[in-house]
C-alpha cells in the first residue's frame, strides 16, 4: 500500500502524512515547495501540472486528497479533474477527499463552500472509489497568533463566530486518524462523513481554556489572518464565517456520526487545550 498525500507540506496534510508513516505505510507527499514530514517521499508539484501529477501517481494505490486554499471556481474544478484523471489512470483503490470544511446542502454564495461542494460531487461521481470526510473548524485555528494572543495575554478567546453558534471542533490529529480509517476501512466507498466532536458554543469553548468568549468582528479577522493566509484567502475564509453566522448557523452543530462509523475517538476541546504548552503557561 502506497499512499499519496496532497498538501503534505501543510498543517492538515502534514498531520495525515505523519500518521500514515507511523502506521508503517509507504507515503509520498505532494507539496508546492517539496517540503514534507520526515519519512515521506517528497514530490514537488502543482495540481495544475498534469505531467508532474502523473509522476506523483506512479505506483500509488491510495490517495489522501485535499485542495490548496484556492477559491476560483474554474481553477478548483481544473485541479479536481487533474487529480481524478491521474487517480483513475493509476488504478487507485481508494481516494479519501477532505474538502476542508463541512459541506452545505445548497449553494451559499461563499466560494470557499461552493467550490468544495462541486469538488465533492466530482470525486463521488468519478470511477475512483472515494470517501469524503467533512471536518468542521480545526482546534489548531485557536493557536493562530490572532487568537492565541487574546487567550494567553487577556484570558479572552476571540473568534469570528457569534457566541451562540455551536461548533463540533476537530483536531488535526483526529483528522489524520479519520483519514487512516477511511483509507483502510470496509464498506465506506461512496460515503460522505461529517467529522467533529460534541458541539460547544463559544463560551463553552472558552471555558476549556479558563477564558471568556468574545465574538470577533469578521473584518478584524481578515486583518489578522491576512498576514498568514494572504488577503484573498483570508477574505474567502471570512465569507464562510459570515454565512455560518447567518443562514448556516447549524452547519457545525451536528455531532459527528462519521467518527463513530470510522471507529475513532474525537479529542474534546478541554483535552486538546490541556496538551498545548502555550495554553498551560497562562
Amino acid at each position: 500500500m502506497t499512499v499519496l498525500v496532497f498538501g503534505a507540506g501543510g498543517a492538515q496534510g502534514g498531520a495525515v502524512a505523519r500518521r500514515l508513516v507511523e502506521e508503517g505505510l509507504a507515503v509520498r507527499g505532494v507539496s508546492r515547495t517539496g517540503a514534507v514530514p520526515e519519512g515521506v517521499e517528497p514530490v514537488r508539484a502543482d495540481l495544475g501540472d498534469r505531467g508532474r501529477l502523473r509522476e506523483a501517481f506512479a505506483g500509488v494505490t491510495h490517495v489522501s486528497m485535499a485542495l490548496p486554499l484556492e477559491y476560483d471556481p474554474d481553477r478548483v474544478a481544473a485541479y479536481t479533474r487533474n487529480v481524478l484523471a491521474e487517480a483513475a489512470a493509476a488504478g487507485v483503490a481508494r481516494l479519501v477527499f477532505n474538502p476542508g470544511n463541512r459541506l452545505p446542502r445548497a449553494g451559499t454564495g461563499a466560494a470557499a463552500f461552493d467550490t468544495r461542494r462541486a469538488a465533492a460531487r466530482a470525486v463521488l461521481d468519478s470511477p475512483v472509489p472515494t470517501v469524503v470526510l467533512c471536518p468542521p473548524i480545526y482546534l489548531e485555528n485557536l493557536a493562530a497568533p490572532w487568537v492565541r494572543q487574546g487567550l494567553t495575554g487577556e484570558g479572552v478567546l476571540r473568534y469570528p463566530l457569534p457566541a451562540s453558534v455551536p461548533v463540533a471542533w476537530l483536531s488535526h490529529a483526529d483528522l489524520a486518524a479519520a483519514t487512516l480509517a477511511a483509507l483502510t476501512g470496509d464498506d465506506l466507498v461512496g460515503a460522505t462523513l461529517d467529522l467533529g466532536g460534541e458541539p460547544v458554543t463559544g463560551p463553552e469553548l472558552a471555558a476549556a481554556f479558563g477564558a471568556r468568549y468574545e465574538a470577533m468582528d469578521v473584518d478584524a479577522f481578515v486583518a489578522g489572518a491576512a498576514a498568514a493566509l494572504g488577503p484573498d484567502v483570508a477574505e474567502g475564509v471570512a465569507a464562510t464565517y459570515r454565512w455560518v453566522a447567518g443562514p448556516g448557523r447549524e452547519l457545525y452543530a451536528a455531532p459527528s456520526g462519521g467518527a463513530k462509523r470510522l471507529g475513532i475517538e474525537v479529542t474534546s476541546p478541554a483535552d486538546w487545550a490541556a496538551r498545548q504548552a502555550w495554553s498551560r503557561q497562562r
